[in-house]
């Protein structure tokens, strides 16, 4: 029977960004088990979206999430992507 998951690849990728801000695209794909080229792809999706910014620091980049976007599902519109992450282990920092 093939394994499955509660989270989407880009759940995944967001969750360990937000715990992990200078996590990189190979760290990702190694710990979500997909290709760097498909991490790369999902961050790319997020940026343009608006969820996560991206912010060169020396030779590594730092990722900054906006927690006041919506979930994008139409079933889960009211629930901002902040507090999801919250229930996922994500402390803001100065919280």
């Amino acid at each position: 029977m093939p394994e499955w998951a509660f989270l989407t690849n880009h759940g995944l990728v967001l969750s360990l960004i937000s715990r992990h801000s200078r996590i990189t695209g190979l760290e990702l794909s190694r710990e979500i088990g997909i290709t760097e080229r498909a991490v790369r792809k999902i961050i790319a999706d997020l940026e343009s979206a608006g969820y996560i910014e991206k912010v060169k620091e020396g030779r590594s980049i730092r990722y900054y999430i906006n927690p006041d976007l919506k979930m994008r599902h139409k079933t889960h519109q009211e629930i901002d992507i902040g507090d999801f992450l919250k229930t996922l282990g994500w402390k803001v920092e100065g919280e």
